[in-house]
């Protein structure tokens, strides 16, 4: 695939997805013309995209949802629950053609091109054109009215694959059109640089469609180019050569008036012949070029636009940074212990240096929260509507910006979670009014930064986890003893027990027995932790606490014997001196002020046999909401970890979950801190 296509297909698939954002808005909102015209522009410049780059199975078949959508434009068709889930397929239907080398379903293609066919209205008989309006505005669809057409593409328009003959050829497909090409500009043919397009057209264009079909023609394009499109009214047969070179844009009032053989200009003249003052004249010249200086500023910031950068190119930089933020370590060390005090200025400089372009990449790859949460509208829409239930999905936080890696790992479980909350958590309509709630039930999602951290929480008002439920099926599962004495907050957590559930049949939307044990497992592949808080009768509320990235992480750097260890920072609270008399206790529970702080020796869980030092440090950390503490040898510091993966040999060491190389060359262990104090809780 060349860099054309796949350009293509990661421009359909953002348009795809606004395309589904604007049609569930639509079918809260279908009088919204605003909301018609984005449906319209998404299909159309997925259309016409599509025929430039060799997509002409989708071009095609995104002609007929584009069709019926110009006459919805038109107020010919309404919009409707039909119109709205048949467009829905259809853009699923794209992404179908643009995910698989063959056609697709063809059977499923055509009851969808039929199903919208069906929606065209017969054409009338026997109408008679009405007659144009004589003042300035819209004209409507199936009038005849003449365009004149300015269509000057940019130098470089090529280079996006664009070809503006098959732009002008679609215009002649509006009816009757002239065209003439401006060559003048073209340079001698050893001046002439192949990718550079160097002519504009001038077009007029009589149709019955109204200008903004023939604007749609240019949509995917209108930032490549300069176009005007202007009406040409009745009155304008009476105009001078020298007026329609005016309005054409090819002649200056400046160049008419010598032409003209005018002495003076217009406001000389009018202030000559006392029929205004020359304030008067001063202030309209003041006020145009303002006005100039406006439009100016406008095209300088058409011209700030961003520009799209390959997903590998972008972890490339940040691998890149990595070794950088490596290197600068091990400089900054070398510059220490050589006592060379402009060694050390040059490596504070580098050093400061280095950070800020660790910030900048890492800002590259943060994307916001919001584009993920838009996409579970569509299936909070269909799981509602399968189970007969009505259910509406708020958001807050969507600004919230999170690593691209996290986030692409972070949609499988989230979908899990709201699909037990639409199955389990939300009751029925006649249900939930029997418990004097609103026929609709409401789940949330929310995104906050905390710290280093992003909280995503997923709340529902339905009817809770019932602990005596649960409880019941993990005694069935032997998860638990008869006897244990479990509090409301344990029992919920044993949800996330392997193989748990308390789903009475099996659904195609859950209770195939792989329950929420998947969503922790994920959220902590992803260095999270996940927990759950539920009121019966009132709701659940599910937080995950997610690191902003997994490239690069703020630790504590630790010693052990001889080797190197990072706790990631996030978890750490502090760090005190394990006293000697503590030590020598049997008991694995320590003291800091005044509450009692439960701790395990990393030295046994790592079998060093390493000399242990006189005086041993505690790092207390949060795991599993309660306070833990980790003894090591000593604390160096805060390190700042650039994360590599691990090899094969580590694969039965799941409490590590990477490496990175220290400023002297050794290598330290990343624990990872939810995994190596579950089994000790």
């Amino acid at each position: 695939m060349d860099v054309q296509e796949e350009a293509y297909k990661t421009e359909a698939y953002e348009l795809l997805a606004e395309l589904e954002a604007s049609l569930l808005e639509l079918e809260e909102y279908p009088e919204d013309m605003e909301l018609i015209g984005r449906v319209f522009r998404a299909m159309h410049t997925i259309k016409g995209s599509g025929a430039m780059f060799g997509f002409d199975a989708i071009a095609a078949f995104t002609h007929n949802v584009e069709t019926v959508f110009d006459l919805v434009r038109e107020g010919k068709v309404c919009v409707t629950k039909e119109l709205i889930n048949l467009t829905l397929s259809a853009g699923d239907h794209i992404r179908d053609l643009l995910e698989s080398e063959e056609e697709g379903d063809a059977l499923r293609e055509e009851e969808i091109i039929r199903a919208f066919r069906e929606l065209i209205p017969e054409p009338e008989s026997s109408v008679e054109a009405a007659p144009a309006e004589d003042e300035e505005g819209p004209v409507p669809s199936g009038v005849l009215t003449s365009y004149r057409i300015r269509f000057r593409p940019d130098p470089g328009i090529f280079a996006g694959g664009t070809n503006p003959v098959h732009l002008i050829d679609e215009l002649r497909e509006l009816g009757e059109c002239s065209v003439v090409a401006h060559t003048d500009k073209i340079p001698p043919l050893s001046e002439m640089d192949p990718e550079s397009c160097y002519v504009f057209w001038d077009i007029v264009l009589t149709t019955g469609q109204a200008e903004n079909t023939i604007r749609d023609v240019f949509i995917f394009v209108e930032d490549e180019c300069e176009l005007v499109i202007g009406r040409i009214d009745e009155d304008d047969a009476e105009d001078r050569i020298g007026e329609i070179l005016l309005k054409r844009g090819d002649l200056s009032e400046d160049d008419l008036d010598k032409a003209l053989k005018r002495q003076n200009l217009l406001g000389e003249i009018l202030v000559a012949e006392k029929v205004t003052s020359q304030a008067a004249v001063s202030s309209a010249l003041m006020e145009q070029d303002a006005a100039r200086k406006q439009i100016s500023r406008r095209k300088e910031e058409a011209l700030a636009t961003s520009i799209r950068v390959s997903a590998d190119k972008l972890d490339d930089l940040v691998d890149l940074v990595g070794e950088l933020v490596i290197a600068q370590a091990r400089l900054s060390q070398k510059a220490i212990a050589a006592n060379d005090v402009d060694l050390v200025s040059i490596a504070e400089e580098i050093e400061m240096l280095t950070g800020s372009l660790r910030d900048n990449a890492m800002g590259m790859r943060m994307l916001q929260i919001g584009t993920t949460f838009s996409t579970f509208r569509r299936l909070v829409r269909d799981l509602s509507a399968e189970l007969d239930k009505k259910i509406e999905l708020t958001t807050s936080g969507e600004e919230t910006e999170l690593d691209k890696t996290v986030i692409g790992h972070l949609k499988d479980p989230l979908v899990h979670i709201l699909r037990n909350s639409i199955d389990h958590g939300i009751e029925l309509p006649d249900e939930r009014e029997g418990a004097g709630k609103k026929p609709f039930g409401t789940i949330h999602l929310a995104a906050e930064h905390s710290g280093g951290n992003v909280l995503i929480r997923i709340s529902d008002d339905g009817r809770g986890l019932d602990p005596e439920a649960i409880r019941q099926k993990a005694l069935e599962k032997e998860l638990i003893l008869p006897d244990a004495d479990l509090t409301d907050k344990e029992i919920n957590n044993l949800i996330f027990a392997p193989g748990f559930s308390t789903a009475s049949q099996v659904s195609d939307i859950s209770g195939r027995g792989v329950g929420m044990d998947v969503v922790k497992k994920s959220i902590e592949q992803l260095r999270g932790t996940i927990d759950v808080d539920s009121t019966p009768g009132v709701g659940t509320t599910i937080t995950l606490k997610l690191p902003l990235t997994l490239a690069i992480i703020e630790g504590l750097l630790v010693t052990l014997g001889e080797g190197f260890f990072i706790f990631p920072l996030t978890a750490v609270e502090e760090c005190v001196e394990l006293p000697p008399d503590e030590a020598a206790r049997e008991t694995r529970f320590l003291s800091i002020r005044g509450e009692l702080v439960p701790y395990i020796r990393l030295r046994e869980e790592y079998a060093v046999d390493a000399a242990k030092p006189d005086l041993e440090q505690v790092v207390v950390m949060e795991a599993g909401g309660q306070r833990v503490g980790v003894v090591v040898d000593s604390v160096v510091g805060s390190q700042q970890a650039v994360i590599k993966k691990m090899g094969s040999a580590f694969k039965n060491a799941p409490d590590i979950s990477g490496a990175t190389i220290l400023g002297n060359g050794s290598v330290a262990l990343i624990v990872d801190v939810n995994k190596l104090l579950d089994s000790k809780l």
